[in-house]
């Protein structure tokens, strides 16, 4: 399967990387919403991986994108719960479509779960 991982934490996005390559998935990287979005229009992907909290566009921005142009990509968004820790940003996040959420830190058990119920 090819995911695109979003997640601005570099320590995390190589765990999650490593995670998936686990289980013999193809990994493309991104650092931010916006550049997950250029690379989600320069390749095939069967997931989306994203953080909500990040820079330049945050995770719930990309998912309303992808729904609107990629209405039947699978998305996982994954939070967790960024500086203030009181906001139900993955509650947002399967309201605006996620195929499935993951509150962090999860294990390697959690995120495959998480791809199941994702549906892919």
């Amino acid at each position: 399967m090819r995911v695109l991982l979003i997640e601005d934490d570099a320590a995390v996005r190589r765990l999650v990387r490593r995670m998936l390559e686990r289980s013999r998935h193809e990994v493309t990287e991104a650092d931010n919403g916006r550049t997950g979005l250029d690379r989600l229009g320069s390749g095939a992907f069967d997931l989306v991986i994203t953080d909500i909290v990040m820079p330049e566009m945050d995770g719930i921005e990309l998912l309303m994108a992808v729904r609107k142009h990629h209405p039947a990509l699978r998305v996982i968004a994954m939070s967790g719960g960024g500086r203030t820790g009181q906001m139900d940003f993955l509650g947002s996040a399967e309201k605006l479509g996620a195929s499935a959420v993951l509150q962090k830190p999860f294990t390697f058990d959690g995120l495959t779960t998480a791809i199941a119920r994702a549906g892919v």
